[in-house]
């Protein structure tokens, strides 16, 4: 099993450099099991329930590397690092902003879009979900600001679809009507901006947009917009089943 430094392990969790954590470690502010850890150069096993068992500053240890989160993402907020405006990473605690590896979106949802949004400090697993031979499909709920024509579904499942500037059609979209101005489509690839483009492509224009669904991983009703929640082992499994 691998093992980390002490020092490195809070380090890497964003708890402060390695000095700093030398000196919670000799003010007996990291515990394990009952005892306090007073040694930062102490090799750690990560065992899976090492944060059940750990507390740092009375508080139990952040996730370990390896972390996956699902984010009910307001509308307002961007998925950035780095652009102007409030971001998706304000919405989580100010220190998983400093861990190392760093939490990423996989994939964005523009700045006007709602819903499901996966974080994770795992490259192996981000691309394996963005990879376009894992078809992970992506469902949102679109209120538009004209009423649907009717044809609508066919033209989107049949594959032929051309977005502007784009040499290659669309894969074929499913899309289910809900009334006249609200519909559910599901993607099976993420090109920029899809959803809207394609709309508009069809002499329409989406007024509102929420993905509620990432492969088989469904947002949950009670988990508010602005909230989040670590996944487990069978949750991300469910995000590639088809």
């Amino acid at each position: 099993m691998k093992a980390l430094r002490l020092d490195r392990l809070l380090a890497n969790l964003g708890y402060g450099s390695r000095r700093e954590v030398e000196g919670l470690a000799r003010a007996g502010r990291v515990v394990r099991d009952g005892a306090a850890l007073r040694d930062a150069s102490a090799r750690i096993p990560l065992d899976p329930d090492l944060p059940g068992r750990m507390t740092v500053m009375g508080e139990p240890l952040d996730p370990l590397p390896g972390l996956c989160l699902m984010l009910h993402k307001p509308l307002g907020v961007t998925c950035s690092h780095k652009e102007a405006g409030p971001l998706v990473y304000s919405l989580l605690p100010e220190r998983w902003r400093r861990r190392d590896p760093a939490l990423s979106t996989v994939g964005r949802l523009d700045k006007e879009t709602s819903g499901l949004l996966l974080l994770t400090d795992d490259g192996a697993l981000l691309h394996r979900i963005i990879a376009p031979k894992a078809k992970v499909a992506k469902r949102y709920r679109v209120t538009l600001a004209r009423p649907l024509q009717g044809d609508e579904a066919a033209i989107l499942s049949s594959g032929e679809l051309m977005l502007e500037g784009e040499d290659r059609p669309l894969l074929p979209v499913e899309m289910e009507t809900e009334d006249a101005t609200h519909c559910v489509v599901t993607l099976h690839e993420g090109r920029y901006h899809q959803v809207r483009r394609m709309f508009s492509a069809m002499g329409n224009h989406v007024d509102a947009l929420h993905r509620d669904r990432v492969g088989g991983l469904t947002l949950p009703e009670d988990l508010a917009a602005g909230a989040y929640r670590v996944l487990g082992p069978d949750e991300i499994a469910a995000i590639f089943a088809h």
